[in-house]
């Protein structure tokens, strides 16, 4: 068994020999198989790896989306594998951003709704939501566009709106699954800088997974995945 060398609360992720599995016919599909992790505060994290490496199902597990089926998994200090539903829809909703490749925009909402929905799902007061809301679109420099639908923004821009949007709740992790996966190349490393300056600037741990190299300058922990198990850990 791995050693804890951190005190807990310095630590974002700890996982320890987590493995998730998934039923297939008379047998099973390994998604993640045996990976210890120990992530602290404040790290800027790039896992990379082929198709079906397991940086996907990896990433869903951090973020509650997901269950493991064997191991510990410990995020932001809350015990997922023991969570109650309760736990783990506050933990998505206040400790976590996340950051999809398809954005996951409601079409319905305005980029501006969008980004105020998990403040007020939350309970937040609406006026401290709405002003929040502004400033981020602001700073992501897309406040122009407050006011439009997903349908009638660029990718680039929605893909600020859903960063906006995972950062309204100000979570202390930011996760991203394949964050530049839709976007030219001019929006791709607009969006990794911006990733980027997160963690440099704000501090907030950001675990990105990827196919991309543009992170790779940024990262302060670097990890390949290859088989859903971990082959090589660079960084802290």
């Amino acid at each position: 068994m791995p050693e804890r060398t951190l005190p807990e609360d310095s630590l974002a992720v700890w996982a320890q020999n987590l493995s998730r599995t998934y039923p297939m016919g008379s047998g099973e599909v390994v998604g993640v198989r045996g990976v210890n992790l120990a992530v602290p505060r404040g790290e800027m994290v790039v896992i990379k790896g082929e198709s079906g490496s397991g940086k996907s199902t990896l990433l869903a597990m951090i973020a509650g989306l997901d269950r493991p089926t064997g191991g510990r998994l410990v995020v932001a200090g809350l015990d997922l594998d023991g969570a109650s539903p309760e736990q783990l829809t506050r933990f998505r909703r206040v400790s976590v951003g996340i950051v999809f490749q398809s954005f996951n925009l409601l079409p319905t909402l305005t980029a501006f709704e969008n980004v105020c929905l998990p403040a007020l799902l939350a309970g937040k007061p609406r006026e401290r939501v709405e002003a929040r809301a502004r400033d981020l679109l602001r700073w992501l420099e897309i406040d122009g566009r407050a006011h439009h639908f997903p349908s009638q923004l660029s990718g680039g821009e929605m893909q600020r709106t859903a960063i906006a949007r995972a950062l309204i709740n100000e979570p202390e992790i930011v996760l991203a699954d394949e964050p530049t996966g839709n976007l030219d190349s001019r929006n791709a490393v607009s969006v990794t800088e911006l990733l980027a300056d997160l963690n440099r600037s704000l501090g907030r741990t950001v675990v990105i997974a990827t196919h991309s190299s543009l992170a790779d300058p940024f990262a302060t922990v670097k990890i390949l995945l290859k088989d859903g198990s971990i082959v090589e850990r660079a960084g802290k």
